[in-house]
Parts: structure tokens; C-alpha cells; sequence
């Protein structure tokens, strides 16, 4: 699929008075971090984090029933609380990087689970965790704030800054650019290793989710109070905001953007996706669920059942896409017609999914500690893996799409092989 060819060109130049000619296909990883080293960073002091240490609730969703089976091929058993987050170095998929509630990151081999290095000193736990594009760095972050990064061949810290609480961070898809989100509202924006700054302020709640969109020039951030906001990272502006009606009643959960970043799709508790083009910032179509089965009235002194949007994505070779709900719902929709294909229901709720990246099948994991591969375009399960005796957190699939790597509340990374024959 070749991106289109005016989304990425539009508007992203207004400070220079030329007219630019359009390129056929993507800008390629130079120009975008050429790009990125014309951004003008402001040299911008850390913020103290002023929330208290954050405390953590029972595991939920462990259940002693839970089967003994265990499909995976490697076991990485270093940390010793919840494993919150696993990244896969991008370049060769051979490592992962995960972080977890005992305050640990670790970066170790997906082959055989042999430990490269800690990524040490944090003192909160570790949410956020990925690799650059390039793989050269790892960054780590904790909920307090801490953000730290390792250049991953010398196993050494290059760079540390410390924000309020840590909402979400993600790597420019083709410079050393880290973006991440806070509680206060604010998105920051780092040159790696020099630090310098940039920040975006939204409104006076947590950005709760962002995502950088294929073009590298702009970035999606939604925030608590359901309002949603497209950045251009080089001028520091707004260029579309979506609020009120246009917006989500309740807090936005998870943001994602198709291949050539022409659609955006927003997830939030009111149990809604909205399908959004970033070029116009317009809405295109709002996806409701409605739970399978009616939930029984809450009992005096009982809490409702509630369900949200827990996680989204799009698929790369279909007009469809995926949207996993915590009532264990995973809706397959049709772009072109914008409506439901497939409902596949899960006996737990969704944690998160992720699309393979050349084929129309959906990965997703669960409360109830399985992974699960769908074929979309049937809406049928075609296999699932199991090994985890709690809750699955977070997982991974490697480019080529024969692995996962998950991480649990039962404390263990696993890794599975799930090679399929008809490839």
C-alpha cells in the first residue's frame, strides 16, 4: 500500500514562502530526521513530579484455576513483581526490553532469555519501555517521571530527564526524537543524546495517549477530559483539536493511525472509536458497542460492570480495523462501508491487540493470561497460546511474525513461537 501522496504534504511548511513540490511516496528516514533537526527545541528545566509514590492494588485476574499448559519457548523470570511493559528492538527483533512493578527494566535476548543488561535506577515502576528505530537506544520510563536512556552495543546511561507522572512515551519513528505524555497535560519532546526540549500543552488534565504519525511531522495526544489534539512537531502548534461532540465524553484510552497516517482512530472509557482524517481533523464515522450479553444490575453496595475502549489498530493489507474492549469484545470493522464485520468475543477482557503487519490476522491478549491470533476477514480464532498464570499486561510480535513476546502479573516475560503452516 503506497501512502497518499497529500497527506503528509500538507501544511507542514508554512514558514517558508515557497512552494514546495510534492514527492511521489514517503519521505525517506533522512529527510524526516533532517526534519526533525530543524525543529527548534527550547532549553526547558525538569519539573519535580509532586504526586505521591504510586500505589498499587492487588492483582486482579489471577486466577488459581488457571492451566498449568505453557506453549511458550522461553521463560525470562528476572523480575520480581507485575511485568508491565516489552518492547522488541526493531532492527534485528532479536531483543527485548521490559519493565515492571519492582522498579527493574531489563533488556535481554528473546532467543534464549540470557540478560544483555539492567537498565538501573529507577525508583518507581517501570510503565514505559521501548527502542529506537534504529535500535541504538533504549529508553525506560517510570511512573514518577524518570526517563532514562541506554545505548544499547556500550550498555551504558546517555541521558536521564525527570517530568511530573508518566502517562505514555514512544520514539520517532525515524530520528532519535522521544516523545511522552503526563499528567499535568504536557507532551514532551527530546533530542537524544543532546536533551534538548520541546513541549506541548494541552489542556490542564493528563494526556493519556499519544502516537507520532508516519509522516514524523505530527503527533496525536489525547487527553483525560476526551478532547483530542494533532501537533506539528516542528512549529510546536495545534493544528486540529477534537472536542465536545467532536471529542469523546470521557477519557481517551488509546489513539492509533493507519499506514500512510491519513486516518486516525481514537479509543475512550464511553465505550466509543472515532475514525478521524488528520488531514481536515474532521470526524468520519463514530463505532458504538454494545455489550453481547446485558450486564445484571449492580446489587446494593456493588459497582457496575463498566466497559471501555482498551485497545485499537488498523489493518495493513484490508480496510479493516480492530477495536478490543474490556468487556472482551474484539470488533472487526469495514472502513469502506463503516460497519461491523465481526464480533469475536473473549471470555476476558482485552488488554491489548496488535495487527500482524502483512496479513489481515489480529493478535490479542487477555485478562485471562491467553493470547489469541483471529483471521479478520473470517472473524474466526485460528489458534491460541497459553502459559501465563495471571493476567497478560503487554506483548509483542516481531516483524515477521513468527514470535510473541508477553509479560504478566504472575512476574515472567514469556516468549512464544507461533509460526503458522500455511505461511
Amino acid at each position: 500500500m503506497e501512502p497518499a501522496e497529500g497527506a503528509g504534504a500538507l501544511g507542514f511548511h508554512g514558514d517558508e514562502e515557497i512552494i514546495e513540490v510534492v514527492e511521489l511516496g514517503p519521505p525517506g528516514p533522512d529527510d524526516l530526521a533532517d526534519e526533525m533537526e530543524d525543529v527548534d527545541f527550547d532549553d526547558e528545566g525538569a519539573e519535580e513530579p509532586d504526586a505521591e509514590a504510586w500505589e498499587t492494588e492487588d492483582d486482579e485476574g489471577v486466577e488459581d484455576g488457571m492451566e498449568a499448559q505453557d506453549d511458550s519457548e522461553v521463560t525470562f523470570s528476572l523480575h520480581s513483581a507485575s511485568v508491565f511493559c516489552v518492547s522488541l528492538d526493531p532492527k534485528t527483533n532479536t531483543l527485548a526490553v521490559t519493565g515492571g512493578e519492582d522498579d527493574k527494566a531489563f533488556v535481554w535476548r528473546v532467543s534464549d532469555g540470557e540478560l544483555l543488561f539492567e537498565c538501573s535506577g529507577h525508583k518507581d515502576s517501570v510503565t514505559c519501555a521501548g527502542f529506537s528505530h534504529d535500535s541504538v537506544f533504549v529508553a525506560t520510563g517510570d511512573m514518577s517521571g524518570l526517563i532514562k536512556v541506554w545505548r544499547v552495543d556500550a550498555k551504558e546511561e546517555v541521558w536521564s530527564f525527570e517530568v511530573g507522572d508518566l502517562e505514555w512515551m514512544e520514539w520517532h519513528p525515524q530520528a532519535h526524537v522521544l516523545l511522552a505524555g503526563t499528567a499535568d497535560g504536557n507532551s514532551w519532546m527530546w533530542k537524544i543524546p543532546s536533551g534538548d526540549c520541546k513541549t506541548f500543552q494541552g489542556p490542564a488534565c493528563p494526556a493519556t495517549c499519544g502516537r507520532i504519525l508516519p509522516d514524523g511531522k505530527r503527533a496525536v495526544v489525547g487527553y483525560e477530559d476526551g478532547t483530542m489534539r494533532i501537533w506539528d512537531l516542528k512549529q510546536g502548534t495545534s493544528l486540529h483539536v477534537l472536542k465536545g461532540q467532536d471529542g469523546h465524553q470521557d477519557p481517551l484510552t488509546c489513539v492509533a493511525s493507519n499506514q500512510d497516517g491519513s486516518l486516525i482512530m481514537m479509543g475512550s472509557v464511553d465505550c466509543h472509536a472515532k475514525l478521524v482524517n488528520s488531514t481536515t481533523g474532521k470526524v468520519v464515522c463514530v463505532f458504538k458497542m454494545e455489550s453481547v450479553a446485558p450486564k445484571a444490575p449492580a446489587g446494593e453496595g456493588e459497582e457496575a460492570e463498566s466497559n471501555s475502549v482498551e485497545s485499537l489498530g488498523f489493518c495493513n493489507v484490508m480496510p479493516l480495523a480492530a477495536v478490543g474492549y474490556l468487556d472482551g469484545t474484539l470488533a472487526i470493522y469495514d472502513l469502506s462501508t463503516q460497519s461491523l464485520r465481526h464480533k469475536c468475543q473473549h471470555e476476558s477482557g482485552i488488554v491489548q491487540l496488535v495487527w500482524e503487519e502483512s496479513s489481515a490476522v489480529v493478535y490479542t491478549c487477555s485478562l485471562d493470561g491467553v493470547v489469541r491470533l483471529w483471521d479478520a476477514r473470517l472473524g474466526k480464532m485460528i489458534s491460541e497460546y497459553r502459559g501465563h498464570s495471571a493476567e497478560i499486561l503487554d506483548f509483542a510480535v516481531n516483524k515477521d511474525a513468527s514470535i510473541v513476546v508477553t509479560t504478566s502479573g504472575d512476574h515472567q516475560a514469556k516468549v512464544f513461537c507461533v509460526q503458522r503452516p500455511d505461511r
